[in-house]
């Protein structure tokens, strides 16, 4: 696609309009002929469908010229590369990706069941309950000492952020040791059993985790309600699609005639390319 950017590109400035309306052609429709092949309008079609989506927001008629001159190019190379088995294989192996990504394209595009995403709901959040987020800040020093004067000097009525940007070691210091919303399961045990225990607006005791000694305040709380359907329905959705893509490729897997041959092979030879040249 880097070559394909840099005709885009050029072709942004100096590119010539095309005419209005798609005329009598189709997918055959001859746009150019390089040493006797051609090459079709279908040709230009398939590669914009294959296209990164910043190069499909181009317009029309700098896309259509740079894919076509694109296409030509190719063929041209294709012309003069000299025939070699690397090439053959790649060819294959090109092939067979295009197809088979094809095919995922159309069985993720299948109609949705909704009653599998119902059911993808209540397996996920029908027993759920609301969950309760915390708000805090900590400071972070090497040893319990330090904390404990952290501790004290809080007690005596220093602001916490002020000591924080002053003191602590972790990254949320200089933001005053914020560390925003968070829930269970976020934040390493010891840290997170401490949150829990406290009151919002409490300073904890020192606590102890692998990261070193943290002071911690709760700023506040809140209960985090379980999402409705419609809250969570496009990550269902697509947990649904996905689902059913990997049933229809086990189903067809099953169904396929594969035999694996029965030849002892050293993994490390696939780093041997000179086979190719063989």
């Amino acid at each position: 696609m880097k070559h394909f950017l840099i005709g885009v590109a050029a072709l942004a400035l100096a590119g010539p309009a095309l005419a209005d309306g798609h005329g009598e052609v189709d997918i055959d429709t001859v746009l150019a002929t390089v040493n006797g092949t051609e090459i079709t309008l279908g040709h230009v079609i398939a590669l914009r469908s294959r296209l990164p989506q910043q190069y499909q927001q181009l317009p029309d008629d700098v896309l259509y010229q740079g894919m076509l001159d694109q296409i030509i190019q190719q063929q041209v190379l294709t012309d003069a590369a000299a025939p070699s088995k690397a090439t053959e294989l790649g060819v294959e192996n090109e092939t067979r990706a295009y197809v088979a990504g094809q095919e995922l394209d159309r069985l993720a595009q299948q109609p949705l069941d909704e009653d599998a995403v119902q059911a993808a709901y209540e397996a996920e959040y029908g027993n759920a309950e609301a969950e309760t987020e915390y708000n805090a800040s900590h400071i972070l020093v090497e040893t319990e000492e330090e904390a404990q004067a952290i501790v004290a000097e809080l007690e005596a009525g220093a602001d916490f952020a002020e000591v924080a940007r002053e003191k602590s070691t972790g990254p949320s210091g200089p933001n005053g040791g914020q560390l925003g919303w968070f829930g269970k399961g976020m934040m390493v045990p010891a840290f997170e059993e401490a949150v829990v225990a406290m009151e919002v607006g409490a300073i904890s005791a020192p606590v102890q985790t692998q990261f070193g000694w943290h002071v911690i305040q709760l700023n506040e709380s809140r209960d985090q309600e379980v999402p409705g359907l419609e809250q969570v329905r496009a990550e269902l959705e697509a947990q649904v699609r996905n689902a059913a893509t990997q049933a229809e490729l086990e189903r067809l897997t099953d169904e396929a005639d594969i035999s694996r041959a029965e030849v002892e092979i050293d993994p490390s030879v696939i780093r041997d390319d000179a086979l190719l040249s063989e």
